[in-house]
């Protein structure tokens, strides 16, 4: 009889709790390589609710699924040249092999090699397999203009892309550059916007209200529970990133987050669905 107690007041408990939103960063760079097909179908098999993923843009202005706008040597390899997408087509940036070099730091993951940088299309496609969401990060910075299209432009082929796909209702687009997001509410104001920040002390409403965003998406280490109330209490929802341990996956859900980015999507779904929470 007490199992039963126990076990019905734990369902209680995991139906009362808000659901907290698992996003795999980079698809699940813990398990696969990064930003990579293999990556997000991980993700969508682990359960995952959103794919996070950045994009850059090719000298022909093809959207692509990639972090760093200068080909990261110790992820990939390729041909003498260039490393830098902007200054490659989409013919020659595929020359590129980004899943047969394991990550530093990432021991558990499996290479996948051949694996090429996926366009922004390609991934897109990938929303039949289930109703997850798609957490669009721009990678774009004013200290190098040279590495993309202006916020403008780039935010245009991000909106056309989504709205070609019909996922308006099932993408967020974020970025460090508050330049991109507030071009992006002129031009595609369907689109939940997201202010990412690394060290900013302010209140999260401030930096958000900065931004003109609804999602505030802090660096973990930032998140207590006081600014994740007065976010709430302002209208926003609060998306820390990037979290790989239990006990600051602990730390989130105390403070109220009503999302987490990792790299193990499916180790945070196994860790919520043990404390009830899903």
């Amino acid at each position: 009889m007490r199992f039963l107690i126990c076990l019905l007041a734990t369902a209680m408990m995991a139906e009362a709790a808000p659901r907290i939103q698992v996003q795999g960063h980079r698809g699940a760079r813990a398990v696969r390589p990064e930003n990579t097909l293999a990556a997000f179908e991980y993700a969508i098999e682990a359960g995952a609710d959103v794919l996070e993923l950045d994009l850059a843009v090719t000298r022909d202005n093809v959207l692509v699924v990639a972090h760093d706008p200068v080909m990261n040597a110790d992820l990939c390899s390729g041909p003498e040249g260039t490393r830098v997408i902007r200054e490659m087509t989409l013919a020659e940036l595929r020359r590129w092999d980004c899943g047969s070099k394991r990550a530093p730091g990432f021991p558990r993951q499996r290479p996948v090699p051949g694996a090429r940088v996926p366009t922004f299309d390609e991934v897109l496609a990938l929303a039949g397999r289930g109703g997850f969401s798609y957490n669009i990060e721009a990678k774009i910075s004013p200290d190098t203009p040279q590495y993309t299209p202006p916020p403008g432009e780039f935010a245009r082929l991000v909106a056309e892309a989504v709205r070609r796909h019909k996922l308006e209702r099932r993408v967020s687009f974020q970025s460090f550059d508050f330049r991109i997001l507030k071009a992006m509410k002129k031009i595609a104001p369907e689109l939940p916007l997201a202010a990412l920040w690394s060290s900013d002390p302010r209140d999260f409403a401030a930096v958000a209200r900065e931004a003109g965003a609804q999602i505030a998406a802090p660096q973990y280490n930032l998140v207590t529970p006081e600014k994740v109330r007065a976010a709430h209490q302002a209208g926003l929802t609060v998306t820390p990133w990037t979290a790989n341990e239990p006990a600051v996956w602990d730390l989130l859900i105390a403070a109220g987050a009503d999302a987490i980015i990792t790299d193990d999507p499916a180790a945070l779904i196994a860790h919520l669905k043990a404390r009830g929470l899903r």
